[in-house]
């Protein structure tokens, strides 16, 4: 399938509790922007949320870039979370429901891939690790 055409990228650093919660307020500017129902922005909003505390408590903090993104067929919403912590050693582990490497409920990755309608997860040991997330409107 063909990449995505692409809009205005915005990036946030993440390397606060405060910016987590502005994560979540760039995911649901976005999906207001792309009209996502209210269901979907939910879920995109939630999966953000995830995903930037990851970054920040396990990825050591980081970077979120969101665009808006549109291709033949539908418009979307899609959310990168990079990090140079210590990667990922165990991708199928760490991706299965109810782990969790420190004291979170192991909801963060595997929650996330459920809410979002493509995930796509990239992770060196010792250089870090890489999460995009796109939700599509239906």
């Amino acid at each position: 399938m063909a990449e995505p055409d692409v809009g205005e990228v915005r990036v946030q650093t993440i390397a606060t509790s405060d910016d987590v919660v502005r994560a979540r307020q760039l995911a649901r500017n976005l999906a207001v922007e792309c009209r996502l129902s209210l269901v979907d922005q939910t879920k995109l909003v939630t999966a953000a949320s995830e995903l930037a505390r990851n970054t920040l408590v396990y990825g050591g903090g980081g970077s979120l870039s969101g665009a808006l993104v549109q291709d033949a067929r539908r418009r979307g919403v899609r959310l990168t979370f990079t990090d140079q912590g210590p990667g990922i050693p165990d991708v199928d582990l760490a991706l299965s429901d109810g782990w969790s490497s420190g004291s979170g409920m192991g909801l963060g990755l595997s929650g996330a891939r459920r809410l979002a309608d493509d995930f796509d997860l990239r992770t060196t040991v010792g250089a870090g690790t890489t999460v995009t997330v796109i939700k599509w409107t239906h």
